[in-house]
């Protein structure tokens, strides 16, 4: 491929200089061929930067149209320079503004050479289209002769019209071409204007100075047509408008060729990102990273060995979007071994080299991120881990509560149905016996009373039934100590919140009755910032510890296995006050 690059340059470099050459036997003022000869050298200049911006990105289209578009501008010039040979008169007559639709196309689809959104696309072809239409109306009627029949161009059949109309019927037509391009060129504008204001704030950096030529180039082009009409200026004779379209139309490839050298550099910047990720605490590098390329949106993502997958910087697993236009990844490290992935917008991979010099710098920096991420990752299995256990020990102690309702108490039940027949059929007179029965009824009760009294610790059914508001009051009727209970939360959460909640209550009811000799309790039960949040005080005599105590080291358990927060204060003498957060979404 670099033979054709050199081949291409080569070629236009030779028709350059050809035509410099056949404009010296010319009948044409002495400036008219001075700014003949300086606009070839400037289109000479724009095709060199356009042969090396497509040899230093040849995976990219910028560099092939940024080569097209000078070309096709000298090829039109063909027919005034050569105006006695049919082929060069017809090739300048085809292309007469095809410069035009790969001026836009170019423009359009920098930085990444594909044009973006559909509206870019239509927009381009129409172009092409009318470009096509213009050429082939020149092609088809435009005659060589004034309307005396003498000819203007010593050319006759070079565009062989198939049909002759008349001078100034032809001139009008191609007024009306002109006075279409006008709107055109407006709506270039706004398509330029909206990759703007759409762009990142990244994109927008990259691709403003070009949009800034662009602006230039179609301005003076609107500027010409508003004050001169549709045959434009003759800027071969007008000096100020000479030089501010040559001007505008070589900033177009030097703004690009500065792009390029400016994408490949960028060593300030990243000596700045080292310096700010000796202070940069871990969780921070992905906002350090993001400023140094100037693409707030970049995300991190992090490789796991062990688990083989990337993983964001709290450590959860992180999937890559499918291949699209709006974002790219880049892998920091050997394929075989990658440190991270930076997920990014498109147009940074314009400045690969700032890109890669970035990423080696953070090296150090994201393999300590990556540690970090590996912990989080580990905690929140943890997390989890333990958010099951106590998700299952809920789920048995449901099982058990169940068993002992429909299965060993339902047998209880019959069988003191069954002393009670026994003892009406056998009378009052059955010596002694009808007492037995009696008091085997009774023990019985008690058996069945300490059964349901079991079945309720180890899980209420009217939890699950009513809430825990109702699980709550129906505890503390039961309470031989005084108990206050408020409940501001009333609606119904999920059942591991309200299990946390109701077993840490009949806990530290519990320790009152055994432990603390509390004349009175205070249960508050409401809502803050998505919390649910359980405080019990009693009157006691303090002096409760977690280390001390298992009951309460199961709660705290339970509560942080939900994400929650436990605290305990005991002073020895003046009460014990336990206080719990629980989030409700859990």
């Amino acid at each position: 491929m670099r033979v054709v690059r050199l081949l291409v340059w080569a070629g236009g470099g030779a028709l350059c200089a050809g035509m410099a050459l056949a404009l010296q036997p010319v009948d044409q003022p002495a400036i008219v061929k001075h700014r003949a000869i300086i606009g070839l050298t400037l289109l000479f200049v724009g095709l060199t930067i356009g042969v090396i911006v497509w040899d230093r990105r040849p995976d990219n289209r910028i560099g092939i149209l940024l080569t097209a578009w000078p070309l096709v501008s000298i090829v039109p010039d063909l027919r005034w320079i050569f105006w006695n040979h049919a082929l060069p008169v017809t090739l300048g007559f085809a292309t007469i503004e095809l410069f035009a639709p790969v001026f836009v196309h170019l423009i359009l689809a920098y930085p990444t050479g594909r044009l973006q959104t559909r509206l870019d696309r239509l927009f381009v072809a129409f172009a092409y289209a009318f470009a096509a239409a213009y050429g082939l109306l020149f092609l088809l009627f435009f005659d060589t002769r004034y309307p005396d029949g003498r000819y203007w161009l010593e050319c006759g059949d070079c565009a062989l019209p198939i049909t002759h109309i008349a001078w100034y019927d032809v001139h009008r037509i191609s007024h009306v071409f002109d006075w279409l391009a006008l709107p055109l060129a407006l709506t270039f504008l706004a398509l330029l204007a909206r990759k703007l204001v759409h762009a990142s704030p990244g994109g927008r950096r990259i691709v403003l100075p070009l949009s800034a030529a662009a602006f230039l180039v179609a301005g003076q082009f609107v500027a010409q047509i508003v004050l001169y009409g549709s045959s434009g200026v003759n800027t071969m004779t007008n000096t100020k408008w000479f030089w501010i379209t040559s001007v505008a139309g070589l900033l177009v490839p030097v703004v690009l060729g500065v792009g390029l050298l400016r994408a490949r550099s960028g060593r300030s910047a990243v000596a700045d990102l080292v310096v700010e990720l000796e202070r940069t605490p871990p969780g921070r590098v992905r906002e350090a990273l993001a400023r140094t390329l100037g693409d707030p949106s970049l995300e991190l993502a992090l490789w796991l060995p062990e688990r083989s997958s990337y993983v964001d910087s709290h450590g959860r697993p992180l999937e890559f979007p499918s291949s699209s236009a709006e974002r790219a990844v880049t892998v920091l490290g050997p394929p075989e071994a990658p440190v991270a992935a930076l997920l990014h917008d498109p147009v940074l991979l314009e400045r690969r080299g700032l890109l890669e010099a970035a990423g080696a710098a953070a090296r150090l920096a994201l393999e300590n991120e990556r540690l970090q991420a590996e912990l989080r990752a580990q905690l929140a299995e943890l997390r989890a881990s333990r958010t099951r256990i106590v998700q299952a020990g809920d789920e048995e102690r449901k099982r058990l509560e169940r068993n002992l309702h429909d299965g060993a108490q339902q047998r209880l039940l019959s069988l003191g149905l069954a002393l009670q027949i026994a003892r009406s059929q056998l009378g009052a007179d059955a010596n002694g016996t009808s007492e037995l029965l009696g008091e085997a009824e009774d023990e019985l009760r008690a058996a069945l009373d300490e059964l349901r009294e079991l079945a309720r610790g180890i899980h209420p059914a009217i939890l699950s039934d009513q809430g825990l508001g109702a699980a709550l009051r129906s505890l503390g009727e039961r309470s031989s100590v005084p108990v206050t209970i408020v409940v501001d939360a009333d609606e119904r959460l999920a059942e591991s919140v309200e299990a946390a909640a109701y077993f840490l209550v009949s806990e530290s009811l519990a320790n009152c009755v055994k432990y603390a000799q509390a004349s009175k309790v205070r249960v508050s039960i409401t809502r803050q910032d998505g919390n649910l949040v359980v405080e019990v005080d009693d009157n006691g005599i303090g002096g409760a510890t977690l280390e001390h105590g298992s009951g309460l080291r199961g709660l705290t358990d339970r509560v942080q296995a939900l994400d929650g927060r436990f605290e305990i204060e005991s002073t020895p003498g003046d009460g014990t006050h336990i206080h719990a957060e629980i989030p409700c979404g859990s």
